[in-house]
């Protein structure tokens, strides 16, 4: 398990510029950075209207930004953060496999917001996990699907197939696969889950029906009020106010997540706000 002052969720301008400022700080800083091949900005050709670097592509951008983060102390986790917990005055975050505990967390993922499949959020805890490593020691010998988005699936469903008698892993997206797996490559896009009257649970896909002990669903982001309940949101946003602090104590949010305009200048500016602002809260004692 590791600790920090800082947990910044994100890996794009709001979240860099908020570990810049809160290294300037003296706060220890870990950045959750799991990128995805789908972000707008790490496509984008050419960027006129930043200042200071013109006519840069999204993907050099965030190149410069992580680096300068880097090189200022911030630790960079490649990983998708899952879950946030609260523990007393701190929070315990599930990145990856690994156990984050922080005073105080950011949230710069993104306005992205998973399109969850019909049946999914009300059998999550029923049947229906995020989290393999979490949830995977209830299905030992049991038969289980795994649906993915990204590679981010293949280690979840590599670790399942040595709890479960059977792993039938499902394409969300294309992405790619390691040459030999233990586990089965089926086809059919998921479409349905259903849960029946024994407790198994019904995958309906494109080309027809399986049924399993439970089902594993893998996305390379997070839903913020699934991250962390009790977060309020106002549609597909989160709500903060001037000082970028959410609802919840010593919990902050940056960049397109907070709404719009989605601008890289307002989500610097923001992600700059964020880290003030835990810093000023941290240092000053303020609990969680």
């Amino acid at each position: 398990m590791a600790n920090c002052d800082v947990l910044i969720i994100g890996s794009g301008p709001a979240a860099w510029s908020c570990a810049l400022t809160a290294r300037q700080r003296d706060l220890t800083v870990i950045v959750a950075a799991a990128t995805s091949a789908t972000g707008w900005l790490q496509k984008a050709e050419r960027i006129d209207n930043y200042p200071g670097l013109p006519q840069v592509s999204g993907k050099d951008m965030l190149r410069i930004f992580r680096q300068q983060a880097e090189d200022m102390g911030a630790t960079i986790l490649p990983q998708l953060a899952r879950q946030i917990m609260p523990a007393g005055d701190e929070y315990m975050t599930l990145v990856g496999n690994d156990i984050i505990q922080s005073k105080a967390i950011v949230l710069a993922m993104g306005a992205a917001r998973p399109k969850l499949l019909p049946g999914e959020e009300a059998l999550i805890g029923q049947g229906v996990s995020w989290c393999g490593t979490c949830d995977g020691m209830f299905y030992r010998d049991r038969e289980v699907a795994v649906l993915s988005a990204w590679t981010g699936g293949v280690e979840e469903a590599e670790f399942l197939s040595g709890l479960a008698s059977r792993v039938d892993y499902y394409f969300m997206a294309k992405h790619e696969q390691p040459e030999h797996v233990p586990y089965t490559l089926c086809e059919g896009t998921p479409k349905e889950l259903i849960r029946l009257e024994d407790g198994r649970i019904r995958l309906v896909t494109s080309q027809g029906e399986g049924v399993y002990d439970g089902v594993f669903i893998f996305r390379p982001a997070v839903s913020p009020d699934s991250l962390l309940p009790g977060l309020e949101t106002e549609g597909a946003f989160i709500r903060v106010d001037r000082r970028m602090a959410t609802n919840l104590p010593r919990v902050y949010a940056a960049g397109d997540c907070t709404g719009q305009p989605l601008q890289i200048a307002k989500a610097v500016g923001e992600g700059n706000v964020a880290a003030i602002s835990a810093a000023q809260d941290i240092q000053g004692g303020n609990k969680a």
